[in-house]
């Protein structure tokens, strides 16, 4: 494989940790398809890896709770023949799923509100509109 698995900064995905099972993949392939063993199944065992901080996998554990089958995360990959190309690209969504679900929650939003100018001046701007519009018809409105 290409080097570490590396999460983020440096958390690393333990190889020996990581499950690969291998099957054979639909498509497109000719003969080739019904011998070889293509389609890849990455499983890593996310509520007991000793890989990942607690309050990561805590939150990675909360986040990904819809994937995880008792547990365990697992990303497949078949759209290539080759099933080294497959083993990397299982790899590298395993690796961005679990950077993602790790990543620390976004700042608080800080509730901002409109200087009192700025909608006075709407208001006058709208009014202003409203008299030039008004002003078109033929009518007098009083």
């Amino acid at each position: 494989m290409s080097g570490p698995h590396v999460i983020r900064g440096s958390v690393v995905l333990p190889e020996a940790e990581l499950v690969w099972r291998f099957s054979r993949s639909s498509g497109p392939g000719g003969q080739h398809v019904n011998t070889s063993d293509s389609q890849v199944e990455l499983r890593f065992d996310l509520a007991r890896t000793k890989a990942l901080p607690p309050v990561w996998r805590e939150r990675a554990v909360e986040r990904l709770a819809g994937r995880l089958v008792d547990g365990v995360l697992t990303v497949r990959a078949s759209e290539h023949r080759s099933q080294w190309r497959n083993r990397e690209i299982a790899a590298v969504r395993l690796t961005a799923l679990l950077a993602e679900a790790t990543a620390p929650p976004p700042a608080p939003r800080r509730k901002t509100r409109i200087p009192r100018g700025i909608n006075e001046r709407r208001l006058r701007e709208k009014k202003q509109r409203g008299d030039t519009k008004r002003g078109r018809s033929g009518r007098d409105w009083g």
